[in-house]
């Protein structure tokens, strides 16, 4: 693990799998995003499968019939009509059907096959704790594939050392639940049983180093200490960083312009993680040479780096979005929010100022509200001991009748469906509506510019790697 540079695993598809590989060939480690790799799977083969990426590296799937079961189920030839919905995913519940595992676990392992296809390089995949349920037949198919390296952050996520041990003997894992309204002495587990899955036969699979990516030097103490395995390293996030960032400590104080105020406070004590003796990596607005040299006298490994990484050409950002930031960048208008209510977790999260984006509260508050993909949603205990999910983007009359409070539904996106339409599939709805994007980046989004190559109107992975390590961007005709 010793990379100077990670690409960081950003939101859903943008790290995709052409991304990884893009970076993994310049001796970064690239990653791939495993968020909502379901759906996306489905939705690229309900699309036709352009360039048969899915199907080849579905071919090549260790267990038989499982490619050919999800081809069956979502595969369209021609792709569908763009005013025709996209065929919809079960959403994932503690006991998932045997065909939305054999989904999951099929995406993962296609999305890593296809970033290590061909060459010696890395592929890491990064997971969200908080997107609980998917987790284990995730990692098992990511693992499938040879993945060669986890990360994990947006939680506390100290199980995931031992399931990856688990997994790697082939042997049931579980995952407990982050369940609200808990009764006392109740306790709610995801499992998933390789064997099973594989009717006994479980291919050979290696363990895969396991980094966590942490905010502060707290939960780099406890998950170096009390983990159930090996934590091989950190990924130190700040709050500029794109995405969900963790909430200020103490009390949420908002700045005039409605944004959480973060504080001297809220940077990690890289002291006291140096003094753990583990690799750690710094990330968040360190896309700039002078932050690579900074981080390494810190005595940190090296950087991630996420943004300039997710508007580069290989990135899975629709070209059109990608295209209006870059000029918005250049015209020196962009900007970004970060947003203490739109997500549903009721972490902070950070919104590009786009026009005709769900950034524009017109947009919002056209969407009528439904929750049908579920990845944020959270897990509730109901009154009768069952387990239940709730969502504060879904419609209010739902939401108040599972228990939810009503003031948490204030100002709240649906990140799911924002998202997975950034990537360039967005749902259709009854009547044409088509789901807006959502784009989110880091503080230093109009840094972009500093990557394009003179006389060039788009960049490269290779730009950003080059750019990083000290080398001034070159003109588009030089390379």
């Amino acid at each position: 693990m010793h990379f100077k540079i990670i690409q960081g695993g950003m939101g859903v598809g943008v790290s995709g799998w052409q991304l990884a590989r893009a970076t993994s060939l310049l001796d970064c480690l690239g990653v791939v995003s495993s968020t909502g790799l379901d759906t996306l799977l489905a939705r690229r083969l309900q699309m036709g499968d352009p360039g048969r990426h899915m199907r080849r590296a579905m071919a090549h799937f260790p267990l038989p019939g499982v490619a050919e079961r999800v081809l069956d189920t979502y595969f369209l030839k021609d792709g569908k009509a763009k005013d025709q919905p996209f065929k919809p995913v079960p959403i994932f519940s503690q006991q998932p059907s045997r065909a939305l595992l054999e989904l999951t676990v099929l995406a993962n392992f296609a999305e890593v096959f296809l970033a290590k296809e061909g060459h010696s390089g890395r592929v890491g995949i990064n997971l969200l704790e908080k997107i609980q349920l998917p987790t284990l037949p995730s990692l098992f198919g990511a693992m499938l594939a040879g993945v060669d390296c986890v990360l994990m952050g947006a939680g506390i996520p100290r199980m995931i050392p031992g399931i990856l041990d688990d997994l790697a003997r082939g042997e049931r894992t579980s995952l407990k639940l982050d369940v609200q309204d808990l009764q006392p002495g109740a306790q709610f587990l995801t499992e998933f049983d390789p064997q099973d899955f594989c009717e006994g036969c479980v291919p050979p699979l290696k363990r895969p180093p396991f980094l966590a990516v942490i905010s502060s030097a707290t939960l780099a103490i406890t998950l170096a200490r009390k983990a159930n395995g090996k934590v091989d390293g950190f990924v130190v996030e700040g709050p500029s960083a794109g995405g969900h960032n963790a909430p200020p400590r103490g009390t949420m104080q908002l700045s005039e312009h409605g944004e959480p105020v973060y504080g001297e406070r809220d940077a990690a004590d890289l002291e006291k993680i140096r003094a753990l003796g583990l690799p750690f990596w710094l990330a968040g607005s360190y896309g700039h040479p002078d932050k690579l040299r900074e981080a390494l006298e810190l005595g940190a490994s090296g950087i991630q780096v996420g943004t300039p990484f997710a508007f580069c050409e290989e990135s899975g950002i629709d070209p059109d979005i990608k295209r209006r930031v870059v000029d918005r960048c250049r015209e020196g208008t962009l900007g970004v929010f970060t947003d203490p209510l739109a997500s549903p977790t009721g972490f902070p999260f950070k919104i590009v100022q786009l026009e005709n984006t769900a950034a524009v509260p017109a947009l919002r508050a056209g969407r009528n509200r439904i929750c049908d993909m579920g990845y944020l949603r959270q897990a509730y205990q109901k009154p009768d001991g069952a387990l239940g999910h709730r969502c504060s983007g879904e419609p209010p009359t739902i939401y108040l009748n599972k228990g939810g409070s009503a003031p948490d539904m204030a100002g709240r996106v649906c990140v799911c469906n924002g998202l997975m339409a950034t990537a360039g599939f967005p749902q259709v709805r009854k009547g044409g509506y088509t789901e807006p994007n959502l784009v989110t980046a880091g503080d230093s989004v109009c840094d972009l510019v500093h990557f394009i190559p003179t006389g060039a109107d788009c960049y490269f992975a290779k730009d950003v790697v080059r750019q990083l390590l000290g080398a001034p961007p070159p003109s588009r005709q030089g390379q």
